[in-house]
């Protein structure tokens, strides 16, 4: 794969500071597992008729609840793969564990927000009533490894202001069980209410604190241990709310190279706060850098498969872990199962080549890493 000079030489320095080892190690990290999404075909079909073009947008194409089915298929694909140790490849599904109560907050007058449970989400989507069994089974095969995304993945307040403002779009979302529409082609709204951590003021911050504990000991409540690592949803936080994530068992911070870090005044601001691979904050936390993207779902016209292999050689030049960001919408086909089809035919393309091409491979979760840079080793849960 040939790339321009620049790219080149930005790859290679983005992997130079920070943690090294001459094991040959690939995480993959997934974002969005537990939120919802487009609701159903239905949904979309309904809006694409009222001349919204969520067609436009690849995740109200494509991203939705994940199904039995999703589940199924994936771990089919990483079950298939060994590395030298003969574990399987792992995906850390960075998960959401709850969504909005739409009929509670309906009852409110769009006055209070009110969450349940992503698992209880799940039961009222036809085919996900497996979910939850195939999350444990995934966890047991050390296919599947739930860390924490948030408690929701919307902007709460925002989005609760918008609802009560009577904003037409944001009204037809909520009829069909979802807080997100793609409604221009040039959206007013940044993130569509994605980014749930963002806030303008110090008792915004107050109230993100308060949403990260209880999502932490929700997670905890679902899956029966804590979770070591975090990804801020949409990579904007505050970084005042890390030492409530220490507090509460988080020792690793994922991410990108850049921190999008809200400016504490009305509106989508930011600072960006730079990090590198294995870098210590002051509560003994770790960044977790993602060097390596996956995102066929986003533009299906490009070689995902050749970018991401010549990212894991820039990485493992430079003795780094190869750390893939793919999103959750990449394996999801109950709204549009083409897109699932084609994603995982490519995600046993890329996992086959690592393997032959690297034999020495080791396949990671994301904690199983922050361990190794934290312990010398890796702990079991």
């Amino acid at each position: 794969m040939k790339l321009s000079f620049k790219k080149n030489i930005t790859r290679n320095v983005l992997n130079i500071p920070g943690w090294r080892s001459n094991r040959k190690i690939v995480v993959i990290e997934s974002d969005d597992w537990g939120t919802i999404r487009t609701s159903s075909r239905d949904a979309y079909q309904h809006f694409l008729n009222n001349g919204y073009p969520v067609n436009e947008c690849p995740y109200n194409s494509n991203d939705a609840l994940e199904s039995d089915e999703d589940m199924e298929l994936l771990f089919e694909i990483l079950s298939s793969v060994n590395d030298k140790n003969g574990n399987p490849a792992v995906v850390t599904a960075n998960n959401i564990v709850a969504n909005p109560d739409f009929e509670k907050i309906k009852a409110s007058g769009y006055q209070q927000y009110f969450f349940e449970p992503f698992t209880a989400t799940l039961q009222q989507y036809p085919r996900h009533h497996r979910v939850e069994a195939l999350y444990k089974e995934g966890i047991e095969k050390k296919l599947f490894m739930p860390q924490f995304h948030g408690r929701e993945h919307v902007n709460t307040n925002r989005w609760l202001h918008s609802l009560q403002k009577n904003e037409k779009a944001i009204k037809l979302a909520f009829e069909q069980s979802m807080f997100s529409v793609h409604y221009d082609t040039k959206p007013v709204v940044v993130n569509e209410w994605m980014d749930a951590l963002d806030g303008d003021s110090a008792n915004a911050l107050n109230e993100k604190a308060a949403m990260l504990k209880q999502g932490l000991e929700l997670f905890h409540s679902i899956w029966g241990f804590r979770s070591k690592s975090f990804i801020a949803p949409c990579y904007v936080w505050d970084s005042s709310l890390e030492p409530v994530l220490a507090a509460n068992g988080v020792e690793y911070i994922q991410g990108m190279v850049n921190q999008l870090e809200p400016i504490a005044e009305p509106g989508y601001t930011y600072k960006k706060k730079y990090h590198y691979q294995g870098q210590r904050n002051k509560y003994g936390q770790r960044y977790l850098i993602r060097n390596v993207f996956f995102e066929p779902s986003t533009n299906p016209n490009f070689n995902w498969v050749d970018d991401c292999l010549h990212r894991i050689e820039t990485a493992f030049r430079w003795n780094k872990p190869a750390i893939i960001s793919s999103h959750r919408v990449n394996f999801i086909g109950f709204i549009n199962a083409k897109n699932r089809e084609v994603n995982l035919a490519l995600l046993l393309q890329l996992l086959q080549s690592i393997i032959k091409r690297w034999p020495d491979v080791e396949f990671m979760s994301s904690d199983q890493l922050g361990d190794l840079m934290k312990y010398g080793k890796e702990k079991s849960i």
